[in-house]
């Protein structure tokens, strides 16, 4: 006995000095893997932010002479992309590392491809000009050239070609001959006349327009605040001016409605389970089969939410309350409510088990102690065990909105779109336009990266909303883990 406490008593001192060798394998390899997710995750938002914050930072505009097969060509754009060959590095170690440029030119009105590949080798010429400027447009995306006079109600106003902000310029101009309103608010006509590199002039509209800028003319501190400017324009403009709040609105709607509707369902089911329901193999059945429910594919629940919520149910409703308004339906096609249940129900699995574990945490003790106090069951229920079942239900929470957030495959049956008119939520009565479809994050995600036109160009949009719906998702996690923290210290007391 003796003997035993001593190795007891060493094994333990071994333990507490962080020398217990028998665990320090399992130490390593537990603290690796750990390393290894972080640095997973950490690669992650690097590379996203990486990729969407160089689309808001104002690039320098280079001018490009290329000498192919004889003839000369010149390009002006911003460099994207480049990309080594190491097979041509060994071969001469005397080249640079850059072998070929992937230049966006832009111009996609006159140009075949707003974006172009440019060896290395045939570039004989690089150069920065500072009237390079940079337009930002609704239609057609950006357009690269050279600012050459303001046609104002059809008379031809010289610019001032080394201003670095093209609205100043315009203003001054238009103040200089009588005009006083801003093009974007006025009824006058104003057109931008625009030389291209290889001399041609072009004529733009400037109410397609919704930046200029030179970005080889400013500083660095106008390229921060034009980068500042972007990133908000892209967090609280629409899509036509290239920004997702819409989807952020849709996307933030959409998860509360589901919360609201899963919560109540899931902690209901799970308490009759726990408390109420005579255990057996019917109970044991119906816990195997909502475990099972938590591996059903998303899209099956799309097309479930589609048959019955959106049909069935919508087509219902649609002939009780809106009859006069058939055959066109209101409820009876996908919308933000059927969208939110469909996701409820996607959900409802995790809640259920999440709840149900700290259900079954909760010693029996305090039931008894509650009742021999002269509780009656549902007080006992509703005072006692569902506050300290509180921080279980939360986790059950953050996990259900974890998943919901980032669906996509359900909402393309039930009520996401590529562009919705209005949003889901406004000043009109009734407020909360349940019936109405709605733009969403993960939606977005993928119509700029499967259904776009062009690939290079919907790229940075692509990054910059995912890296949008990962802070968003954890922006709401962390409000959900804020809240259950404080719910648990409230209880922590009652549970010792």
């Amino acid at each position: 006995m003796a003997t035993q406490k001593k190795a007891g008593k060493k094994l333990y001192n071994k333990h507490d000095g962080g020398r217990f060798s028998s665990f320090e394998p399992m130490v390593w390899v537990c603290g690796t893997a750990l390393a290894i997710c972080l640095g997973a995750i950490g690669s992650l938002m690097l590379l996203l932010g990486y990729e969407a914050f160089g689309n808001f930072w104002p690039t320098t505009v280079k001018q490009f002479q290329v000498s192919d097969a004889g003839s000369q060509r010149v390009i002006l754009g911003q460099v994207v992309r480049e990309t080594r060959h190491s097979a041509i590095e060994a071969a001469d170690s005397s080249r640079p590392w850059m072998d070929r440029l992937l230049v966006k030119q832009g111009n996609r009105d006159l140009y075949t491809n707003d974006y172009v590949w440019v060896d290395r080798d045939k570039i004989t010429k690089i150069g920065q000009p500072e009237a390079a400027l940079v337009l930002e447009r609704s239609d057609w995306g950006h357009f690269y050239g050279f600012p050459s006079s303001i046609v104002f109600n059809g008379r031809q106003l010289v610019i001032d070609t080394e201003s670095s902000d093209l609205w100043s310029a315009l203003e001054r101009i238009v103040a200089e001959h009588g005009a006083l309103a801003k093009p974007d608010v006025s009824d006058d006509v104003y057109q931008l006349v625009i030389r291209l590199v290889d001399g041609r002039p072009v004529t733009l509209d400037l109410s397609t327009v919704t930046r200029a800028y030179q970005p080889n003319a400013m500083s660095w501190s106008q390229k921060i605040v034009l980068f500042a400017k972007k990133v908000t324009d892209f967090l609280s403009s629409g899509p036509r001016e290239g920004g997702v709040y819409p989807a952020i609105v849709g996307t933030v709607t959409m998860v509360l409605l589901m919360s609201v509707a899963v919560m109540p369902f899931g902690v209901v089911a799970a308490v009759y389970l726990h408390e109420y329901a005579q255990q057996g193999p019917f109970t044991r059945i119906v816990r195997i089969a909502v475990n099972n429910l938590a591996g059903v594919p998303s899209i099956v629940y799309g097309i479930f939410g589609l048959g019955f919520f959106v049909y069935s149910v919508g087509g219902r409703i649609d002939g009780w309350l809106f009859a006069d308004q058939l055959p066109r339906p209101t409820f009876g096609t996908p919308g933000l409510l059927w969208a939110s249940l469909t996701l409820a129900l996607l959900t409802l699995p995790v809640v259920i088990v999440a709840t149900e574990e700290g259900l079954t945490r909760i010693p029996r003790s305090f039931r008894e102690g509650s009742m021999a106090l002269g509780a009656t069951p549902a007080e006992t229920l509703w005072r006692v065990v569902l506050p300290m079942a509180s921080p279980a239900i939360m986790t059950g929470l953050i996990l259900a909105v974890a998943r919901a957030a980032g669906e996509v495959a359900p909402l393309m049956l039930v009520g996401a779109v590529k562009l919705a008119p209005a949003l889901p939520i406004d000043g009109n009565f009734p407020y909360l336009h349940l019936d109405q479809q709605f733009m969403h994050l993960g939606y977005s995600i993928y119509e700029l990266g499967l259904q776009s036109p062009s690939i290079e160009a919907s790229r940075p949009m692509v990054f910059a909303t995912a890296l949008l719906l990962v802070l968003l998702i954890a922006t709401l996690n962390i409000s959900a883990i804020i809240l259950r923290n404080r719910l648990r210290e409230r209880y922590r007391a009652l549970q010792k």
